[in-house]
């Protein structure tokens, strides 16, 4: 790794997500892993899926070895500028209805009588039937 490191943008970094260009972002640098896509152990794929974000989660969950970790110095390209990287998302959960006790009375009448007119109408059709 040179002293002299570049500094990329997330979104130049973003544009290299293809087979034939793949650079992923790890723990703050970036390392272009092009030439590595097919001798990848998990195939080409996983790396594909790693492009566009942060990749350190997706790099450490799997556990690395210390191997490829060294492996990896040559494939660094230079640093990412960290303001322009998006915040992570946090999870909003989606708008909860309000309890509207007029369609929840009415729920409650139809599970009522839909039973008893489907009750009133088999009883119709047996007596109908029998007595032709």
């Amino acid at each position: 790794m040179g002293s002299d490191s570049k500094i990329h943008t997330f979104e130049e970094v973003a544009k290299h997500n293809k087979n034939e260009d793949c650079w992923l972002i790890i723990s703050g640098k970036v390392y272009d892993v092009t030439p590595f896509m097919a001798d990848h152990p998990g195939g080409g794929e996983v790396l594909l899926s790693a492009t566009g974000k942060d990749g350190t989660n997706d790099f450490e969950d799997i556990g690395h070895s210390e191997d490829a970790r060294e492996m990896m110095e040559k494939y660094y390209i230079g640093e990412i500028d960290e303001e322009t990287v998006p915040q992570k998302r946090t999870y909003i959960p989606p708008h909860q209805m309000s309890n509207d006790t007029a369609s929840e009375f009415f729920i409650k009448l139809l599970q009522f009588l839909v039973p008893l007119l489907l009750l009133g109408l088999a009883i119709s059709l047996r007596n109908y039937t029998k007595k032709e």
